[in-house]
């Protein structure tokens, strides 16, 4: 025995202690060992109490077995091993059945509940290493398997989930959103805690195809669709750049307002700016209040011809919203002939200004010009009178009944004579002599005299004046109003199948939106490739 044998020896036995037993004449230093160790082997430990959740029984421990000696006594058998703590059930190593979750707030009713497999239990903790066996002592045998668990029904039942499953299930996130169709279903990893995966299949939300814009005809314009270059810019002239489109819109009373202009596909491709300008302004406020839309076009020929455009809108503006007040009260109270005077003098005043800036500019007053559209709506409800007045081509029409109608103010012809004959001009004489009147008096003799020439004009005669043009008309619900200016108005003049594709579009149905409205405008048509502007009320 080895010198920590002997102490251990010598504490359990005194000398000085007497033997309990008689010593008999086969007494031996082993067969007082094994006497020992059996009257001082310690009470089996108690059960542990049972866990909460049922588990499968514990593998029996493997029987203790003694060293195997030559003698006939058993060998000495180590110190027990401290209690064993309770340890969990073994993981079967086939995979978890799949988990069964209720249906997500994005599956369409009638679809039925998704699954996906549950992530794996984590591995439990390792039981405390036992005191090694003597070398010489066999192998214990292999611990029969437990049974697996049963898994879990693969309908929706009130059964618990295991803990880690209910602290860790992935929130639904609703997928599908406003104005978006449900298309095919996609594969997402979840992310889970503790380093698990999931994956799921979740509807994806398609959208919604855009408005393009597109075009009507037997064939596509020449010109892209999409802008091309850009203008040029002077570096101390930024404030004349033009934006290549303005939109806007609003509501008032039983008037809804659209209105757009767009860089017609010529000048896009030119890199040109924009010629047509656009004005929508309110003045006042509540019942009292005057919307303005004013639409201008500048020559074609003339380079400043957007600066031109936009000096036009810009000072009918300010003209018509000093005078807001009493054109509201004129168009609520019927004066037609009080309106038609008073706005043919603002639009007077306007073109005036144009020509005082063409001379400062030193630009022929003929280049720097534009045509001019406005259009009045009262923002009282109880009243449905719109008035256009202006100057120069483009279009007003309307759409009533789902048919389109061209009520642009009808100008004389300028080879028509009109009023009264006068005399000396085309008057008739009386009693069938040239030389008398139809009171019987005559005329003045030809004394022969010759006629002083004309004064000498050297410079070209100015171009005569643009005729005034005006319309007030009472909206009827349902109608659409369309204030187009010359780039817009020809095509609608001369294709036919726009008209048709606008009609059907804008018949029967609420006022599109600003993006829709936008496209709607853009519908291109072969031969047609100037700015348009387009200001269209629907009527409620």
């Amino acid at each position: 025995m080895t010198q920590q044998g002997d102490n251990w020896w010598d504490a359990l036995y005194d000398e000085a202690a007497e033997d309990g037993a008689p010593a008999s004449p086969g007494d031996t230093l082993d067969a007082r060992f094994a006497s020992a160790t059996r009257a001082t082997a310690p009470e089996p430990p108690a059960p542990p109490p049972a866990p909460p959740t049922p588990a499968p029984p514990e593998p029996p421990a493997p029987p203790r077995t003694e060293a195997l000696t030559p003698a006939p006594v058993p060998a000495p058998v180590p110190a027990p091993d401290p209690p064993a703590r309770p340890v969990a059930p073994p993981v079967p190593s086939a995979p978890p059945a799949p988990a069964v979750f209720g249906p997500a707030p994005w599956e369409a009713p009638g679809t039925g509940p998704r699954t996906f497999p549950a992530p794996p239990a984590p591995p439990s903790a390792p039981a405390p290493p036992s005191s090694p066996a003597p070398s010489a002592s066999p192998a214990p045998p292999a611990p029969s398997a437990s049974p697996a668990p049963p898994a879990p029904s693969a309908s929706p039942s009130p059964t618990r989930e295991p803990e880690h499953q209910q602290e860790h299930q992935p929130e639904p996130v609703a997928a599908t959103r406003a104005g978006r169709q449900p298309a095919d279903d996609a594969t997402v990893r979840v992310h889970l805690p503790a380093g698990h995966e999931a994956t799921v299949q979740v509807p994806v939300a398609a959208p919604v195809p855009r408005p393009r814009t597109g075009f009507v005809g037997s064939r596509p314009p020449t010109y892209e669709a999409e802008p091309t270059a850009l203008p040029t810019a002077r570096p101390g002239e930024l404030g004349d750049l033009v934006a290549d489109t303005v939109l806007d819109g609003a509501r008032y009373g039983t008037a809804t307002l659209r209105a757009a202009s767009v860089r017609g596909d010529s000048a896009r491709y030119r890199g040109e700016p924009r010629r047509d300008a656009l004005l929508t302004a309110r003045f006042g406020h509540d019942e009292t209040a005057l919307v303005l839309v004013a639409v201008a076009a500048g020559s074609r020929a003339a380079d400043e011809a957007h600066l031109a455009a936009a000096d036009a809108c810009r000072w009918i503006g300010e003209a018509v919203g000093r005078s807001h007040a009493r054109l509201a009260e004129d168009i609520r109270s019927g004066r037609r002939g009080d309106l038609k005077s008073g706005l043919h003098r603002l639009t007077d005043r306007t073109y005036g200004r144009l020509r005082a800036r063409a001379i400062e500019r030193g630009v022929a007053p003929d280049l720097y010009t534009a045509t001019l559209r406005c259009l009045l709506i009262p923002a009282d409800p109880d009243c449905r009178t719109r008035v256009f007045f202006g100057v120069g081509g483009g279009g007003l029409f309307r759409l009533r009944d789902g048919a389109w109608q061209d009520i642009e103010p009808l100008l004389p012809d300028p080879a028509s004579v009109t009023g009264a004959p006068v005399v000396g001009f085309g008057s008739t004489p009386a009693h069938g002599t040239p030389e008398a009147t139809e009171e019987g008096d005559r005329l003045t003799m030809d004394l022969g005299i010759t006629t002083a020439p004309g004064p000498l004009v050297e410079e070209p005669v100015p171009p005569p004046a643009e005729p005034f043009r005006f319309r007030a008309s009472v909206a009827r619900p349902g109608d659409t109003l369309l204030l187009a200016s010359p780039g817009l108005a020809e095509p609608m003049r001369g294709e036919p199948e726009l008209a048709r594709e606008l009609a059907a579009r804008w018949t029967g149905a609420e006022p599109p939106g600003l993006a829709a409205f936008l496209a709607d405008t853009q519908l291109r048509v072969t031969g047609y490739a100037d700015d348009r502007t387009g200001a269209a009320v629907w009527e409620a």
